[in-house]
């Protein structure tokens, strides 16, 4: 199926087909011929490998998956009018230019083009990106401005940066596309085929365990779904998550969550463990103090991450410092091999390093750490409507999340087993 966005005159046509069931009724709700219009028509269902609609005599009514389309595309285009409202509203109109209802003018290609400039910064790089010649997108561009009457690009030392006229639009316009490509992937669900894609975005606690028995239960009820995970500081993903870039972000949760347009569910609680590998000296001891911990260097968690706060305010809270220098890095990858190679020190969930305590490569050291629980769990924007492989991602999700609580209530009775003993 070809799943570039279509024109979105012919998108418009489509929603009012559906919902006034006439052709000719939509006819002047959106200004094209009524041939036009069922032409439009039966290029989207070309595409889409599917009918739309069923003729009658009493008109035209939506198949099946017409339905499932029109709400697609019924919410793509009402992301477009809200970017179109933000855009007016950040932006201050020149006298006597751009156009009233500039929205029934956009074209796919001006988005792709303000989309393009958004990501690269300059108009050269985004060309190259767009796939297309570099006076084709400056033109595109430049046509947006002109039917808005805003100014949308200002030039920087660095190139090109959006004004909040235009990272509104920008931002609404990547939603809309991203609302229209879940319309083609439910389609195909529709039609049997399961071709869509995922993008989740994970932070390090996730992607160990939970996130990779997910997306393997997924698989065997999706097969030929393209799952593309991203990895990254949490600004940026939240960034890409509220820009249509990501549809899922797994990690640890926000309080209070930092914006208004996304929702937070939890999966489960995690707490943190002081964390060494398996023969460290400290780990032979039945319980050890922060003057302990302070004898040895340690691998420390980025400023400003939840992580690094709990270590900063664990030796504030002593007149014992640690010792040597410590290696700066939230890379479990490093992390790990530094412990196995050395007698460093981490702050590490035990979810994080199940696999290396089964085979005996790390373990917790009998320090207690207070209050260091916190929610993990899935970041989603707001009104965010999944396909059927997404839910079955979620709902995938949410069982292994289920199954991480038992398993750390379970290691947290161990360790006061061994406390006790």
């Amino acid at each position: 199926m070809d799943t570039t966005i279509p024109n979105l005159r012919h998108l418009s046509a489509f929603r009012e087909v559906a919902r006034l069931h006439s052709v000719s009724k939509a006819s002047s709700q959106v200004h094209l011929s009524q041939p036009a219009i069922t032409q439009a028509i039966a290029k989207l269902e070309q595409r889409l490998e599917t009918p739309l609609f069923e003729r009658r005599s009493d008109g035209m009514f939506t198949t099946e998956p017409g339905a499932l389309f029109f709400e697609r595309v019924d919410r793509a285009l009402d992301m477009l009018k809200a970017g179109v409202d933000g855009a007016i509203r950040a932006g201050t109109r020149k006298k006597a230019r751009g156009f009233a209802n500039f929205q029934s003018l956009l074209t796919t290609a001006q988005l792709r083009a303000l989309i393009a400039v958004s990501d690269a910064g300059n108009f050269s790089l985004a060309a190259r990106t767009a796939g297309i010649s570099q006076p084709s997108l400056h033109r595109a561009a430049r046509d947006l401005e002109r039917l808005s009457g805003l100014s949308l690009f200002a030039k920087t030392s660095q190139g090109i940066d959006l004004t909040p006229a235009a990272a509104a639009l920008a931002q609404h316009a990547k939603l809309a596309f991203a609302e229209l490509e879940q319309g083609f992937a439910e389609v195909e669900e529709w039609r049997g085929l399961d071709t869509g894609r995922i993008v989740v975005g994970t932070m390090p606690l996730a992607r160990t365990h939970i996130l990779p028995v997910a997306i393997n239960v997924l698989l065997e009820q999706f097969p030929h779904v393209h799952v593309s995970v991203v990895d990254g500081p949490y600004d940026d993903l939240l960034h890409g998550l509220r820009h249509g870039e990501i549809d899922i972000l797994v990690g640890a949760l926000r309080n209070p969550p930092p914006i208004e347009d996304i929702e937070q569910r939890a999966l489960f609680e995690d707490s943190l463990s002081v964390v060494a590998r398996a023969g460290h000296p400290l780990a032979q001891r039945r319980s050890i103090g922060i003057g302990d911990l302070a004898a040895y260097p340690w691998v420390i968690p980025r400023k400003g991450t939840p992580t690094r706060a709990i270590f900063d305010e664990l030796f504030a809270a002593s007149d014992d410092t640690s010792s040597g220098s410590p290696v700066e890095s939230s890379s479990l990858t490093l992390i790990r091999g530094l412990l196995l190679e050395s007698d460093r020190i981490a702050l590490l969930s035990t979810h994080q390093i199940q696999h290396e305590q089964k085979l005996g490569l790390l373990a917790t050291l009998p320090f207690t750490l207070r209050k260091t629980e916190r929610p993990i769990g899935l970041t989603l924007r707001r009104n965010w409507r999944p396909t059927g492989a997404q839910k079955a991602l979620l709902d995938a999700l949410r069982e292994a999340g289920r199954q991480a609580q038992r398993d750390g209530t379970a290691h947290i009775i161990q360790n006061l087993n061994r406390a006790e003993g």
